[in-house]
């Protein structure tokens, strides 16, 4: 199921970034709403239908007013979501507050990245392919090779040959969008093994916070995954750290190109 899951999943995912536009946000937003969801069924606070309705909400109209280019109003419109929804629930306010962040977080990078009409859609894939084979190479290698923990309180079965293998096979993507012409050899090698590291951090994240609350996943929606967060933890840091260094470079019409262009 897990296999059948992804070989479903992946294609669709590439599909609607290649489309890009309304297709793309429409996909974003509905999954940072999940995301926000979720995070609330991990710190137990998915019953609190006012404060998931009031995040849920935010990030809709927040990814209208990306798309719209008026990022003012989704910062200000995803602020207003963040106190409104802490202020509707009577405890754990500081995680309500850190899921919708975290779910903006998601839904404004992954926006603004593909949004670069000239090499959005390959920042886009970029980033998704580092975080796959990051995942699939630290799979199998912890798998095979075993050995030292990678931090064994927080993620039991993570291991030091995971991390190297999946950092290994991010190089060998990164190495291919350089001979393709998309970006210098050693700047995207040097990217690919910042995302790599970087989504890998995401992952232990997501489980220190699984951890902290005793929660194995953070819902069954994916059949041999789990849940959505668990899924994107490692690209919602990834893509998080793209778009920052992007927008740094390139300024918001050009966060792809600030991304991959060196």
């Amino acid at each position: 199921m897990r296999v059948v899951a992804a070989l479903v999943l992946a294609p669709l995912t590439i599909a609607v970034a290649w489309i890009g536009g309304w297709p793309w946000a429409c996909i974003v937003i509905a999954a940072a709403a999940l995301l926000y969801f979720e995070w609330l069924m991990i710190v137990g606070l998915s019953g609190s239908r006012l404060a998931a309705a009031t995040g849920i909400a935010a990030l809709a109209v927040a990814g209208v007013c990306l798309m719209m280019r008026r990022m003012d109003l989704a910062f200000g419109i995803v602020a207003v979501g963040i106190v409104l929804a802490a202020a509707l629930v009577r405890e754990r306010r500081g995680w309500v507050a850190s899921g919708l962040v975290y779910a903006a977080a998601a839904l404004i990078s992954a926006i603004i990245v593909r949004r670069d009409a000239d090499i959005g859609f390959v920042a886009l894939m970029f980033v998704l392919l580092i975080v796959w084979v990051t995942d699939i190479g630290g799979y199998f290698a912890g798998r095979g090779i075993g050995g030292p923990k990678l931090w064994p309180r927080v993620s039991p079965k993570k291991t030091w040959a995971g991390a190297i293998g999946g950092l290994v096979l991010s190089l060998v993507i990164a190495a291919g969008f350089a001979l393709l012409g998309f970006g210098k050899m050693l700047p995207l090698l040097l990217l690919g093994t910042v995302l790599s590291i970087v989504s890998q951090f995401g992952d232990l994240f997501e489980s220190a916070v699984k951890r902290r609350f005793d929660v194995k996943d953070s819902s069954h929606i994916i059949p041999g995954h789990g849940g959505l967060l668990d899924r994107l933890d490692g690209f919602v840091a990834a893509i998080v750290f793209a778009a920052l260094i992007g927008f740094m470079r390139g300024g918001l019409d050009g966060v792809g190109r600030g991304f991959m262009v060196w």
